[in-house]
């Protein structure tokens, strides 16, 4: 059985609230899970002490237990101290758009005519 640290919805409409699960990775999003192991609440300030609230102790029993992060709990479990830091990265997010890239070919060429009429 595939095991999952991950997220499951709860909440409002435009409310969101999320319970840190360990769950089946067959299982739906909101289904069944084993075991609450935290919260986490967007919707508070990124200071908040209750925004992101995790039973450091089961959730190091899971990981013991072969039970994986997803990306999201991962990333709190590092702010925690829980996990080491993972080296991400994403070169194509640098890269601009098909519309920003004309967008900059045009400013650079303005630019250029300017710096001609300015030099004449």
């Amino acid at each position: 059985m595939a095991m999952k640290i991950r997220l499951a919805r709860g909440g409002s409409k435009k409310r969101p609230h999320y319970s840190i699960v360990a769950s089946d990775s067959r299982m739906p999003r909101d289904g069944r899970f084993l075991e609450k192991l935290g919260t986490y609440d967007p919707m508070l300030a990124k200071d908040d002490e209750k925004r992101v609230v995790m039973d450091l102790e089961k959730i190091k029993a899971w990981l013991g237990k072969g039970a994986q992060p997803t990306d999201r709990v991962a990333r709190f479990l590092e702010s925690a101290g829980v996990l080491p830091k993972a080296v991400r990265s994403n070169p194509k997010s640098a890269i601009p758009g098909k519309a920003m890239a004309e967008r900059a070919k045009k400013k650079a060429a303005a630019a250029a005519a300017h710096a001609e009429a300015a030099a004449e």
